[in-house]
């Protein structure tokens, strides 16, 4: 397997694993040889490439389904939520293998060199059909939807940026799009809103390694949880923690 292009129809040797032979010392590793840290910045791949390496530990271009469940147990996603994370090999499988056959893969691999052939419509747009960012849609979603202009979007405005975004005769599209927005919103909230860079860095896929070592060091404070939602209910009869916090937070102030 050389070196591989988007337009490749083999599954590529993964950088990250053309590196760890090259005995480069960016990575830390398992005994394994599972990665623990994220690979250097690879001109050959796509943003949308580098956004699912994280799921990629043993660096062979291939995500398989145990790859996805622990990936997301390791961002700090309870058992239930990550077990519901197999839907995304059980969709994405086969699209990205169409690079290869035409037959679905019976054990629901996920290609990284083709992952952009698992794109999806009814989407921001971001990422493009190849897989590229572009950061002037990027940041036009911000303009657009960030209505306080505090550099953040709310849970409504995601709502209402997913409802303007769906297209006629595309179901599909809506679920994934939808499914993708809930599970950004319950790792990277903060304060009520998703922070654009924080966002950046999921795209790109770099956020993902830092939430997974500051969830091992239980340093990771963003997200939201089944304990924020009963919080919330208890202490102000709401879902929204963050206005219940906000609230007791200004009665503290004005106490002392």
């Amino acid at each position: 397997m050389g070196d591989f292009t988007i337009d490749s129809g083999e599954v590529p040797a993964s950088p990250v694993l053309k590196q760890a032979q090259n005995k480069t010392h960016n990575h830390g590793s398992l005994n394994d040889g599972t990665s623990t840290s994220p690979p250097n910045p690879q001109s050959k791949l796509t943003a949308l490439q580098q956004h699912v390496l994280f799921w990629d530990r043993d660096n062979d271009g291939i995500i398989h389904p145990w790859d996805v469940y622990s990936g997301f147990r390791e961002l700090g996603f309870n058992i239930l939520f990550s077990l519901g994370s197999l839907l995304i090999p059980l969709f994405f499988s086969y699209p990205t293998s169409l690079a290869h056959s035409w037959f679905p893969d019976p054990l629901l691999r996920i290609y990284v060199g083709s992952i952009h052939k698992a794109k999806h419509g009814s989407d921001t747009g971001i990422f493009d059909v190849d897989g590229h960012f572009h950061a002037d849609r990027f940041d036009a979603m911000f303009d657009r939807w960030d209505t306080s202009r505090c550099g953040g979007l709310s849970a409504d405005e995601m709502w209402n940026m997913w409802k303007k975004n769906r297209l006629a005769a595309d179901v599909a599209g809506w679920c994934f799009a939808f499914m993708e927005m809930w599970t950004t919103w319950l790792l990277l909230q903060r304060d009520g809103r998703v922070w654009k860079d924080d966002l950046r860095g999921c795209y790109d896929g770099t956020l993902f390694w830092k939430i997974s070592e500051s969830v091992q060091k239980r340093e990771w404070k963003q997200g939201y949880g089944v304990g924020d939602f009963f919080e919330g209910m208890v202490d102000g009869g709401t879902w929204r923690n963050w206005e219940v916090k906000k609230q007791q937070n200004g009665h503290r102030s004005r106490s002392t």
